[in-house]
């Protein structure tokens, strides 16, 4: 048997982290714009054209437009944010599909500027919500506050997805296994998988420098999942609504930071 290549951690230095958080605060302004923009009657395509501009009058890149991922005849994802709707996990189209009053749209954005990226993802409710979908929202905001508030210097990459793990136990909704969190930096993906479920074994140990995305996928139901024919859009197999939030953090000696902020 080959032995495992080891993992290779890009550390951050203070001034590049800077410039991750000239990324971060990019996103955090066009969700600030997106706040205002999901309401019933409005189109998926609209949104994201709302998006491709702002992007594009910062100087900044889209990095969800045309991304094949790791595969070459993978089919180009087609929209600059994931919108992703009720019962859809992850890498929603946002075509002309028409938000209505009761629906949660998650909005996933990733973004390159002056040559580093940021990501993040919002679920949006839409309109006046049931009271078991805004529950859905609220315990799913507090699943990423909990992983994020683990992540701290000399403790482990496990701990994330434990504390994630357990709080949403607690409240009876489960969380996605198998799509999960990245590293991140000049590229979209960096080595380092970050889990948001219980793992037998602890990973390596949290350091200042590192950074990466905490992304938990809550579902109100079982956490079984499907992809869809078009090669992209995940939805949970039981029929259930879904929801995440996602924001790109650094690991500092005085606790973790949320780059992703205004």
């Amino acid at each position: 048997m080959r032995p495992r290549p080891k993992l290779t951690i890009q550390l951050k230095s203070a001034r590049e982290i800077e410039h991750m958080r000239e990324s971060g605060r990019l996103v955090a302004e066009l969700y600030q714009v997106l706040n205002m923009a999901v309401k019933p009657g409005v189109r998926l395509k609209e949104l994201d054209a709302l998006a491709e501009n702002l992007l594009r009058e910062r100087g900044a890149e889209p990095l969800y437009k045309g991304y094949k991922g790791s595969q070459a005849n993978h089919p180009p994802f087609p929209g600059v944010i994931c919108a992703s709707v009720n019962n859809e996990i992850c890498h929603g189209f946002p075509n002309e599909r028409v938000l209505r009053d009761g629906d949660i749209v998650g909005i996933d954005v990733g973004l390159k500027y002056k040559g580093w990226c940021g990501d993040a993802c919002v679920t949006y409710g839409v309109g006046k919500l049931a009271p078991q979908t805004q529950r859905l929202l609220d315990v799913a905001k507090a699943c990423l506050d909990v992983g994020i508030k683990a992540a701290r210097t000399g403790g482990f990459l496990g701990d994330i997805g434990r504390a994630i793990n357990d709080y949403a136990d607690k409240q009876r909704v489960s969380v996605v296994r198998e799509w999960g969190g990245h590293g991140i930096g000049r590229v979209l993906h960096e080595p380092l998988a970050v889990l948001h479920v219980r793992q037998p074994h602890p990973g390596p140990e949290l350091r200042p420098g590192m950074t990466f995305t905490i992304e938990p996928m809550v579902n109100l139901g079982k956490p079984d999942w499907v992809l869809l024919s078009d090669g992209w859009t995940v939805v949970t197999k039981d029929g259930s609504l879904s929801a995440q939030f996602e924001h790109t953090i650094a690991i500092t000696p005085h606790g973790p930071e949320i780059l992703t902020l205004p």
